[in-house]
């Protein structure tokens, strides 16, 4: 067997490789957000906007790649485009089915009402925002963080300490509570962590995500993960129990959002050990 050299066995742990991914990622994506403001600058603000989303999401993307084919020396399948309408078909419908089961939940209980619809228009800054958070964060957090933690870790060990991590990630946000993060963790965490363990491609859970984000704050014009209001084509009033609207944090924080994706995520998961998707930890295998 082949001895590695203590310089190999740092770069080569876990740690390090999640460490140098997320600054590469990082830093490209900010440095190209930055150079394409100032020469977007005259644009209107909107379509600037969404030219700079387009971007952010490209070179997060093409980073990735570039880093990982480089420094793991392999094809990077997990954004292949084998499968990709499949994907990305799928996980949109399934993004909008849960988003729309939970706003469901909130008109049946007398707390949704629509007070006007907004012209189209009206839906490209929640669009720009749900695509570039849904390609950027999936990236850093499942492409990152949970792939590289399983391979060494195994699948559920991994899939438990990213999903703590991503609802951990977003106690900072306005409006936000221990219960909020702990739904962000057990809906989004889970579901996106195993929507990736499924599919073994980052299309799927991107979709998935895109879909929640934009049907929550484009179209039914709810506060995401308590940031502030954007425009959305239906302008709504949400009101009722914070068990059940989520509160100030929005949907997210309900009891029947956390429902209905630990369902997904259970259906998942069980195709996943149906088809021999569940990697065993490091130690397992040796």
């Amino acid at each position: 067997m082949e001895t590695l050299t203590t310089k190999q066995k740092i770069f080569n742990f876990p740690i390090t490789k999640i460490v140098l991914a997320l600054i590469a990622c990082l830093l490209v994506v900010n440095i190209g957000q930055q150079i394409a403001g100032k020469l977007l600058i005259s644009l209107d603000k909107d379509y600037r906007n969404l030219i700079k989303g387009l971007i952010v999401s490209a070179l997060a993307i093409t980073t990735y790649v570039l880093f990982f084919s480089q420094y793991e020396k392999r094809k990077i399948t997990e954004l292949s485009t084998n499968n990709l309408a499949k994907n990305l078909l799928l996980g949109t419908l399934i993004g909008v089915l849960l988003q729309s089961l939970t706003i469901l939940v909130i008109y049946v209980n007398g707390g949704f009402s629509i007070i006007s619809v907004n012209p189209v228009s009206f839906i490209i800054i929640p669009l720009t925002i749900a695509f570039t958070v849904a390609i950027l964060e999936e990236i850093l957090i499942r492409g990152i963080i949970f792939r590289i933690l399983e391979e060494k870790l195994g699948s559920y060990i991994a899939l438990l300490l990213s999903a703590v991590l991503f609802g951990a990630l977003h106690l900072p946000n306005e409006n936000s509570t221990f219960l909020s993060a702990l739904c962000i963790a057990v809906e989004a965490g889970l579901l996106l962590g195993t929507a990736f363990m499924y599919s073994r491609n980052l299309w799927f859970p991107i979709a998935i995500h895109f879909a929640w984000n934009f049907m929550q704050s484009g179209i039914f014009g709810a506060v995401t993960s308590g940031n502030k209001k954007t425009n959305s084509l239906l302008v709504s009033k949400i009101q009722g129990s914070e068990w059940t609207t989520g509160g100030e944090f929005g949907p997210e924080g309900t009891i029947q959002a956390m429902l209905f994706c630990v369902i997904a995520t259970l259906i998942l998961l069980y195709l996943s050990r149906k088809e021999n998707k569940i990697i065993m930890p490091y130690w397992k295998k040796h």
